[in-house]
């Protein structure tokens, strides 16, 4: 079923208008003909694969440009590649139409979503269309390469070893709130990065060589380092008065009545997709904020006194 509009291509014409050209003519996607896709090997390396789905209403804010749609959609999913240091090269693509997405909102979200898959090298080889009458629901499955025995694991930090994240963090959180109409944004810089999210490819390479384990940060640093610290068995500090945090969100911090509150606030709100790293040494492109130690468990400081972060973002259960 491909719940089209009224007077629009049937499944396999909509597939062929609005998706054939993401697959930048890759053999293995044999020209979306076919109910299955073919991926070679690479000789000295592995296939890494990851998903993520989004929903509209939960992941971002139901109205939204479907042209953004696509987008977020590329660049969560490409997060995940960039945290495991993997060479992004192809996607699967599911997506169940609602009603209120016709054939110009459709065409905007192929056209955003294969604007940032070029940009990554990345080509579609194949998936499905359907509609449903709920919320648009969408998901990819991303695949990328690394050399043998190189994917960058959440596991592996070791005591001794430093805490670092990438870019600054909750610009997206506060994007939330402005989009929202709750807090102002006068340049529309915070709006951005949450609407607009940015996978941090350029330090995938960086990754692989270096860390010692990595996460994308999607559910809220304070959460997302705590991964780290479960899979690896070790317990982490972290120190969030070395959050790395950008002009727009410095202003809100010194507006705040708790300084201790709104950093945790920022370490907790999620949706940045920076990556949160350990390694023996500092790494370029990175903030230290922390260390690996013995034991298990997160601890966190904020002018020198232990706070307490709550749940530290965000739970899928």
């Amino acid at each position: 079923m491909s719940g089209r509009p009224d007077g629009a291509l049937d499944e396999f014409g909509e597939i062929g208008r609005l998706f054939l050209p993401l697959t930048r003519g890759a053999p293995g996607a044999l020209g979306l003909l076919d109910d299955a896709a073919l991926v070679a090997s690479r000789s000295g390396h592995e296939l890494v694969i990851t998903k993520d789905a989004i929903v509209e209403g939960v992941h971002f804010l139901s109205g939204e440009d479907p042209a953004l749609v696509g987008r977020r959609l590329a660049q969560v999913n490409l997060s995940d590649l960039a945290a495991k240091g993997a060479e992004p090269f192809a996607v699967f693509l599911a997506i169940a139409w609602p009603p209120a997405y016709g054939a110009a909102e459709r065409e905007a979200f192929a056209r955003g979503l294969g604007e940032d898959l070029r940009e990554a090298g990345v080509s579609l080889l194949g998936g499905d269309t359907v509609g449903t009458p709920g919320p648009l629901t969408a998901s990819l499955t991303a695949m990328g390469w690394v050399p043998e025995g190189g994917m960058v694991r959440r596991a592996g930090a070791r005591p001794g070893d430093r805490l670092m994240v990438s870019g600054h963090i909750g610009d997206a959180w506060l994007g939330l709130a402005a989009a929202r109409g709750g807090l102002a944004d006068p340049d529309g810089s915070l709006t951005r990065r949450y609407r607009n999210p940015r996978a941090r490819l350029d330090l995938a390479a960086v990754v692989r060589a270096h860390a010692s384990a990595a996460a994308d940060v999607s559910d809220g640093l304070i959460a997302d380092a705590g991964h780290l610290a479960t899979a690896g068995g070790v317990g982490l500090r972290i120190d969030l008065d070395h959050l790395p945090i950008s002009s727009a969100a410095r202003a809100w911090l010194n507006a705040q009545p708790a300084e201790a509150a709104a950093r945790i606030a920022l370490a907790s709100g999620g949706d940045d997709y920076e990556i949160v790293a350990t390694a023996p040494v500092a790494l370029p492109g990175f903030t230290v904020i922390g260390e690996v130690v013995a034991g298990e468990g997160v601890s966190v400081f904020v002018g020198g006194a232990r706070v307490d972060p709550g749940s530290g973002g965000w739970s899928h259960q």
